[in-house]
């Protein structure tokens, strides 16, 4: 898949949403709410039984934000709308009305956990390990927060959150439910998968979108709270502690 790219396809029934770019698949302002809109579009879309999410390149799924876009940053307006979008993209993962299957192929950090988080339903290779690292460079994992922890509850999350240089293995993922699948690598998974898609064509599109629907159940107000989180999260990057963690990544990157 080329870099810097969301795209996607249809066929019978299934949406395939896929999304690159060139820093081991970190997403800018711009991707972000290119990925949203792609989501909502595809929820309108009556022909679709469900999503299968996924990203280019072997062993990383998501590194999160785009940190040097991160690292520009100035005031806290800017903050606030770059914040929004991974706000935005969860709202719309919640909301679509369609099955979100995950497929991760490799690591993923901050951000990146919280788009895995925000899927039904995740197969995911023994590569995918996973790390919140935000609180490491003085901001924390808001916006996401209310989506890992509704998967894997708050004493797992708090093991992310707080330990922010520790990669936590597929194993572990699988172990506390953020993935339902794991596998030796993408052929066994692949060999899974396509017979899932396959029978998600014969189910009833009402069926699927009530069940979606029972799921998130519970999370209605959040456009006000990651909006609040967003907000929390600008005034946070703004800190002297946080602006010389990102100038150090900027300058080393």
């Amino acid at each position: 898949m080329d870099r810097h790219q969301i795209k996607h396809q249809i066929a019978d029934g299934i949406a395939t949403l896929s999304f690159s770019s060139e820093n081991h698949n970190a997403l800018s302002l711009v991707q972000l709410q290119e990925l949203a809109d792609r989501i909502i579009a595809l929820g309108q879309d009556q022909s679709i039984k469900a999503i299968l999410l996924r990203s280019g390149g072997d062993r990383t799924f998501c590194a999160g934000a785009n940190l040097k876009e991160l690292s520009g940053i100035r005031d806290e307006q800017a903050g606030h709308t770059f914040f929004r979008g991974f706000a935005n993209v969860l709202n719309a993962m919640r909301t679509c009305g369609k099955i979100i299957i995950g497929c991760v192929q490799g690591k993923a950090v901050g951000g990146g956990v919280g788009i895995i988080a925000a899927c039904d339903y995740i197969f995911a290779t023994k590569w995918a390990s996973v790390k919140l690292s935000e609180i490491s460079i003085g901001i924390g994992p808001f916006v996401i927060e209310p989506a890992i922890r509704r998967k894997i509850g708050v004493a797992h999350l708090s093991h992310l959150a707080l330990n922010p240089t520790e990669w936590k293995s597929a194993a572990w993922c699988q172990q506390v439910g953020l993935y339902q699948k794991v596998y030796e690598d993408m052929e066994a998974l692949e060999n899974d998968l396509v017979p899932l898609l396959s029978r998600y064509k014969t189910f009833g599109a009402e069926s699927l979108r009530s069940m979606k629907t029972v799921l998130w159940e519970g999370t209605s107000d959040w456009y006000r709270l990651l909006d609040d989180r967003a907000a929390l999260s600008a005034k946070l990057l703004l800190t002297s502690f946080t602006q010389k963690s990102l100038q150090k990544y900027a300058s080393s990157s």
